[in-house]
């Protein structure tokens, strides 16, 4: 571009100076036309008649010299103003506002004294063009980074402009709200799940309006949380929605429910029971065989309390990881009999023959003793309760 605007500068001159000596020169030609005319007609019978007109030739081409020199010149000073105005001052402007840049981005420029405006102009905007460059290229890496970690991220990203549009989505977002190719906008995506949300309550009504959403998508459940976000000059600028699949989440506290519930049930019928025996017994006196039968309904239940009580602390000590394990070796066989001897009662009860026969040489076991006598009891307990009894 520089080289264009000397070329045409230069040309221009060019062009003035051959239109002045072109001129003098037609001038001069055409003085001579008129003298030779005047000869060959006779008009001129002396050298006295030749030399006036020769001397008036001269004093014109002297004025038409100081004419043409003037507007040269006025067309010099002309070209000077305007390359002065438009030209050098814009470059000076440039050069200093390309040093600065350079400067403050710490590259250092060598300046030689024997290089022109143009010369430095020219450095200058190389450095700004192989910097320019270096951050294009970094702008390209940080985007090309940026696209991995949405593309394998879990939780889906969408963002939003001012309008509403989408400028930004990653594939996790597409699969969680079954987006398809027609929804382009806030309202295509958000309006068929029948969200109390918009854009105006988000971007304005930040520190008023809940941002976050839970969303039933077919069989499963997503959380989006919503969040402006602004530009440069801190104005709002647009929209971003995080979506989180919470599915495993809403079907454990599901479950949970449905432990709770099942867990009340199963305590309200012994509590009952203990209950209305126990205010029986205190509202009248019996004799000594109802009084220990009320008492064994009473005992029995209360058990029943005791190990659904333990059965559901034992479940939450294995869910929160919890369960403290304490190993020792102790012998299998005596254990079962152990086991056998607490549940004697019951057995008798029903009139069961129980017997525990130990047929090869058991080595010590090492695990968790409580454990073990929990699981002896709860399959000896289970083939009393199950199995018919004996008359």
């Amino acid at each position: 571009m520089i080289k264009n605007i000397q070329f045409k500068i230069i040309l221009i001159f060019f062009l003035v100076g051959i239109i002045l000596i072109g001129g003098l020169g037609c001038f001069y030609m055409y003085s001579l036309n008129i003298i030779n005319d005047e000869i060959n007609n006779g008009t001129l019978e002396n050298l006295g008649e030749i030399s006036n007109i020769i001397s008036n030739i001269r004093n014109n081409t002297f004025v038409a010299l100081i004419i043409s020199t003037v507007i040269f010149l006025i067309i010099g000073v002309l070209i000077f103003i305007f390359l002065s105005k438009f030209v050098i001052y814009p470059i000076n402007k440039l050069i200093k506002s390309a040093e600065k840049i350079t400067e403050e981005d710490g590259t250092k420029r060598v300046k030689s004294k024997k290089k022109t405006d143009m010369d430095n102009l020219e450095d200058v905007l190389g450095i700004m063009t192989t910097e320019l460059k270096e951050k294009l290229s970094e702008v390209s890496t940080q985007k090309n980074q940026i696209e991995t970690i949405l593309l394998h991220m879990t939780d889906g990203i969408i963002a939003f402009n001012r309008q509403g549009e989408i400028i930004l989505i990653n594939p996790a977002a597409k699969k969680f709200l079954s987006i398809r190719p027609e929804d382009e906008t806030f309202d295509d995506i958000f309006k068929k799940f029948d969200v109390n949300i918009n854009m105006e309550k988000i971007i304005y009504l930040e520190n008023w309006t809940s941002t976050e959403q839970r969303i039933k998508v077919d069989d499963n459940y997503v959380n989006v949380f919503f969040a402006p976000f602004k530009n440069d000059t801190e104005r709002p600028d647009g929209v971003i929605a995080v979506i989180q699949d919470i599915t495993e989440h809403v079907k454990l506290d599901n479950m949970q429910k449905e432990l709770v519930a099942d867990v009340s049930h199963e305590l309200k019928t012994p509590i009952t029971s203990i209950m209305g025996y126990a205010d029986t017994l205190l509202e009248g006196e019996y004799d000594k065989e109802t009084e220990k039968k009320f008492l064994s309904v009473i005992a029995t239940e209360a058990r029943r309390m005791a190990r659904l009580v333990t059965d559901l602390l034992t479940l939450s000590r294995y869910d929160n990881n919890n369960k403290s394990v304490n190993k020792e070796l102790f012998d299998l066989g005596d254990l079962v009999k152990k086991c056998q001897d607490k549940l004697g009662i019951e057995i008798k009860k029903k009139h069961h023959t129980v017997n525990c026969f130990v047929t090869a040489d058991v080595p010590p076991v090492y695990a968790d003793k409580y454990d073990i006598e929990r699981v002896i009891l709860n399959i000896l307990s289970n083939s009393i309760k199950y199995t018919q009894e004996r008359w």
